[in-house]
């Protein structure tokens, strides 16, 4: 009699580990909601802070985005500790996203955009604003250091649409 072999086959491993390696990235969906019209967000703790209270924001920044494929401004300095509220205004024509992460995130989930066009995004982090409109999101930066943000439209992080932040210590 023979017995079935308990390894799992190369092909499926393979599958079950693009699928696990891929599952947080579903987190980086695009939708064509409105924030304001959605309930609370969840608390979200990243490598680059977490989701703000809306209550204890302490500075509220401005950023525009363009056709021109920049944000403006481009380039902040942020007190560790501090939650933001960022007013995101898309003053172009074609739909555009603000998403704050590392450099890294932002590189790869720009790849995986590239790939899947459709996705649909709803985190704490993100902003996906259409043309004319503006978003909010609120975050608070734990940690120093240098992060990003940038537009993972397809085509957009590539023709230059990203940020910088520095997160100074307390």
């Amino acid at each position: 009699m023979r017995t079935a072999d308990p390894r799992p086959p190369v092909a499926g491993t393979l599958v079950l580990a693009l699928a696990l390696l891929l599952a947080p990235l579903a987190a980086f969906a695009h939708g064509d909601e409105h924030k304001s019209a959605r309930k609370a967000q969840p608390m979200v703790e990243t490598d680059f802070g977490r989701t703000g209270d809306p209550k204890r924001a302490t500075r509220t920044i401005r950023i525009d985005m363009s056709d021109r494929m920049r944000f403006t401004p481009d380039a902040l300095e942020i007190r560790q500790g501090a939650t933001v509220r960022f007013i995101v205004k898309n003053a172009g024509k074609t739909m555009h996203e603000l998403v704050i992460g590392t450099l890294q995130e932002l590189r790869g989930h720009a790849e995986v955009m590239r790939k899947h066009p459709g996705m649909e995004h709803d985190e704490p982090f993100m902003a996906h604003v259409a043309p004319g409109k503006t978003e909010e999101i609120v975050w608070q930066f734990t940690k120093a250091g240098e992060f990003h943000y940038g537009c993972l439209i397809p085509g957009h992080f590539e023709a230059g649409m990203v940020g910088r932040i520095k997160v100074v210590s307390k």
